[in-house]
């Protein structure tokens, strides 16, 4: 029976990030190929693109039809502020037509497409849904549409993150990568070189996954994205993940952000060394890293926000109970589980988080402290 608790929204949740991953790899493709001027920018420089907001109008609009309207509390973070002005005109008419065309293909997902396309209003009350601000009471979806959206303008790494916080416990957590392959061999080429040399066999090497966990479990799936006009159900079955074996810190691989914006690599390399970590980093963008440590292309990830930074929710939630599903811990300098019933910011004691595989854990948790 307890396996049977929340298998809907799971289920509904995985077919979402699916879909959701469908309509980014449609934009990246267009932005990849040509000048775009489908790219905004936040109040902090950040840009935020079609997909940022089609997916978000997605998810909420599937979320809506399946759990209803007035029970479903989303977290995420887009506003409507930017799409709506008189100069966005252009970019919403895209942002209308990438969720239509995104919802047509429902039924491929196992999900019921809208009857008629989405109006323009439509679309801005599905973005406009998502204002809840969580907290420890209740159940709220928590979606981060596209974390990660410089790597995504630019043609490298994202991912669709989407989980579930129920009285402030992160119940499920989904984690789409549409450019992190299934296979670890592949990790060592750029998907850009197999885009413009050999397209023919993007689908060959299974460019993508989705990963997915739930609470209590003890098991974290990946499977690969949904390709083409299949139906989801016929799809590739999934399999486990597992965080690495690897104990000694000087065969680790440690993943950061590439950004220096929101994190300090040059403490990230001193605490490193400190604790023996030899090779090279890995940086990628986006909780990417926390779908390399629990499937184990790498053993620890270290954060160091930098002063003034806070972290958000939607940046954390669905990679840490995926990594603790699958082995993994996830904590703050002090040790503490990172507390998700405080609305929407994260309190993270000395703004440094670890994650990391439980043995090397052992090795970095005190180090943290120390510096």
């Amino acid at each position: 029976m307890e396996d049977e608790k929340y298998a809907e929204e799971l289920d509904v949740a995985v077919k979402a990030v699916h879909m959701a991953c469908s309509l980014c790899r449609r934009v990246q493709r267009g932005l990849i190929s040509r000048t775009s001027d489908e790219v905004k920018s936040k109040d902090d420089d950040s840009p935020v693109t079609v997909a940022d907001w089609g997916v978000q109008a997605t998810v909420s609009w599937l979320l809506s039809e399946v759990f209803g309207s007035q029970s479903v509390s989303i977290v995420a973070e887009e506003d409507v502020q930017a799409l709506s002005k008189s100069d966005s005109a252009g970019l919403l008419v895209a942002v209308v037509d990438a969720v239509n065309e995104c919802l047509d293909e429902a039924p491929n997902f196992g999900l019921q497409k809208p009857d008629k396309h989405l109006t323009t209003q439509e679309v801005l009350e599905a973005i406009k849904r998502c204002n809840s601000t969580g907290g420890p009471e209740g159940r709220h979806w928590v979606l981060d549409p596209v974390d990660g959206t410089l790597g995504f303008v630019r043609g490298n790494q994202y991912a669709v993150a989407l989980a579930l916080i129920e009285d402030g416990e992160i119940i499920i957590g989904v984690l789409g990568c549409p450019n992190y392959p299934m296979k670890r061999e592949w990790l060592n080429y750029h998907h850009h070189y197999y885009q413009s040399t050999s397209p023919a066999t993007n689908d060959s090497w299974e460019k993508g996954c989705v990963m997915y966990a739930r609470r209590g479990s003890g098991k974290a799936w990946m499977q690969p994205l949904l390709r083409g006009n299949v139906n989801f159900e016929s799809q590739y079955e999934a399999r486990l993940v597992q965080v690495s074996s690897v104990d000694d810190p000087a065969l680790a691989t440690f993943c950061e952000p590439v950004e220096k914006a929101n994190s300090n690599q040059s403490f990230a390399a001193g605490l490193a060394h400190s604790v023996g970590l030899r090779k090279q980093p890995l940086r990628v963008y986006s909780m990417v890293k926390y779908a390399a440590i629990a499937r184990g292309d790498a053993e620890v990830f270290m954060k160091f926000a930098r002063c003034g930074y806070k972290e958000k929710i939607w940046d954390h939630a669905a990679g840490v109970v995926i990594v603790q599903e699958a082995g993994g811990v996830v904590t703050d300098a002090g040790g503490k589980p990172l507390d998700f019933s405080r609305g929407i910011y994260l309190e993270v004691m000395a703004r440094k988080i670890i994650c990391s595989e439980g043995m090397l854990y052992c090795y970095c948790s005190p180090a943290l402290l120390r510096f």
